[in-house]
């Protein structure tokens, strides 16, 4: 078997913001496929259908290294690369911009607002952060060091060179990162706060819902009530891990849903259209660390604000 090594560079350029799909023709075939036809039909045409891979063939749009088009009745070559943009469907525009907290020639700190996934998955392509930015700020290279997910609002750092991206995403990875994260939820006078939450947290591929389950915790956060009023608090969530939906999953478990959470403690059914007048209340509020790569400490703070409690925060 021959050695992988590093991928070349892609031949295409981005599309509105999105890279193009690389295929590697996989190695140890043992004669299953004669041409390139015979393997994209194999590949793609559960997914799309086979008129439709047949087309794109037909319209040059699988390239390889040099650029060119692949023709279809190319013989088979195990591990050659090759790529092309997939069709994207139509996505209702998410009508919050994303703000940028800082940039400089390493970091672009965004304010990422409800709604707008972090980056490319399922039925969210081009409405996306990563995407957006790309397009706005002429930053080609644009790549997430973490990931917020799409119904939480706040500070995402993405990183400009590709080559530092590796140096960033270890910090998320080592937990050297401190996140505060602020929420609204109800208020419970009979609960004692702040504290310390640790459970163990399943999400299953498929399911849209995190569940909590007994054995050995494999999370933790800490929940600070900041203020309340009208039956409500705000509240300061400090995590020191990172599993799935974990700061909903905490707060539900104490009794303190977030409001207008679609899924805790109630699932809403999936595929529902998004209602912007009702923005799940997290908010990723501040980062701080020691930049890998200046050496500098870094802290940064949302400029947003959670709708739920519109009059501000409390003095930290």
């Amino acid at each position: 078997m021959r050695g992988r090594g590093r991928p070349p560079a892609a031949p295409l350029p981005q599309r509105d913001g999105v890279d193009a799909v690389r295929v590697r023709l996989p190695e140890d075939t043992e004669g299953a496929w004669a041409t390139v036809r015979d393997h994209l039909m194999a590949r793609f045409a559960g997914a799309v259908g086979a008129p439709r891979v047949a087309a794109m063939l037909d319209e040059g749009r699988f390239v390889g290294a040099d650029g060119g088009a692949v023709r279809g009745d190319e013989p088979y070559t195990a591990g050659r690369f090759l790529w092309f943009h997939r069709d994207f469907a139509p996505e209702e525009p998410v009508p919050f911009p994303v703000g940028v907290v800082y940039r400089d020639a390493h970091l672009v700190i965004a304010d990422k607002p409800h709604f707008l996934a972090t980056t490319p998955r399922g039925r969210h392509i081009t409405e996306t952060a990563v995407a957006r930015l790309r397009r706005d700020l002429g930053l080609p290279g644009l790549q997430p060091a973490h990931r917020l997910d799409r119904l939480t609002a706040g500070l995402v750092l993405f990183v400009v060179r590709p080559e530092e991206r590796g140096a960033y995403q270890t910090l998320f990875r080592d937990r050297l990162v401190r996140k505060e994260y602020e929420a609204v939820a109800p208020y419970d006078p009979s609960l004692a706060l702040p504290r310390t939450v640790r459970s163990r947290i399943v999400k299953e591929r498929g399911v849209l819902a995190a569940r909590e389950e007994p054995g050995e915790a494999n999370s933790e956060s800490r929940i600070e009530l900041l203020e309340h009023r009208g039956g409500l608090g705000r509240y300061r969530l400090l995590p020191a891990t990172g599993r799935t939906h974990q700061l909903r999953v905490h707060m539900n478990s104490l009794g303190l849903p977030l409001v207008h959470d679609p899924l805790y403690p109630v699932v809403e059914p999936d595929g529902a259209p998004d209602d912007w007048a009702r923005p799940l209340q997290l908010l990723a509020a501040r980062l701080e660390f020691t930049d890998p790569v200046t050496g500098e400490p870094r802290r940064f703070e949302s400029g947003l604000r959670l709708s739920a409690w519109p009059e501000g925060r409390t003095a930290k």
